[in-house]
């Protein structure tokens, strides 16, 4: 083995899906991509990392809902804009051609371009280390996307793209819940 930089460490665990994260702070809509995401329970529960210094965090805590948008690879530098430009000054769905649609139950909008989108509610927020816990309420697939791979951020501005899918459903069937 050969040491690795402790500071980049996160590098080596960060390349979960990169997501838009959409909320309504009762007059406009906005748009945040986070990368530090996680799946938290077959429920399903998720996690996200995020915290005042995004404009959308306020939402967050203040109406306890967002919808959870995945892009795919053809979306990278819609992504990558919405991450380096502020939701106060900025209408991000006009400003990258993206067009928000109403959900079901959350007032957040979808992403009608995006492969999926997952309405969530804000179950616990978690201030000591900034992580929102969210509770899918309904999901969505667009099947007119062609597109279907996603997007994973390194964590250092370089990304990586989904690959080839391995099949082992039947060696894992005693350990996914029913229906999958």
């Amino acid at each position: 083995m050969r040491q690795f930089k402790l500071g980049k460490a996160f590098t080596l665990m960060e390349s979960g899906p990169v997501v838009l994260v959409t909320t309504r702070d009762g007059e406009k809509s906005n748009i945040m991509t986070i990368s530090w995401m996680m799946v938290v329970d077959f429920i399903p529960r998720f996690a996200l990392t995020t915290g005042a210094w995004n404009h959308s965090f306020a939402a967050l805590r203040k109406h306890r809902e967002c919808v959870i948008a995945i892009p795919t690879v053809d979306m990278l530098d819609q992504v990558v804009g919405i991450g380096t430009c502020s939701g106060i000054d900025t209408d991000k769905f006009a400003r990258f051609g993206l067009t928000p649609e109403a959900g079901k139950i959350v007032k957040a909008p979808l992403i009608k371009e995006c492969l999926a989108n997952i309405e969530c509610k804000v179950i616990d927020i978690v201030s000591r280390h900034n992580i929102v816990v969210l509770e899918g309420v309904a999901a969505y697939m667009n099947p007119a996307r062609k597109e279907k791979r996603t997007i994973h951020a390194v964590g250092d501005g370089t990304f990586i793209v989904d690959g080839r899918k391995l099949d082992r459903k039947k060696m894992m069937a005693p350990k996914l819940p029913p229906g999958l």
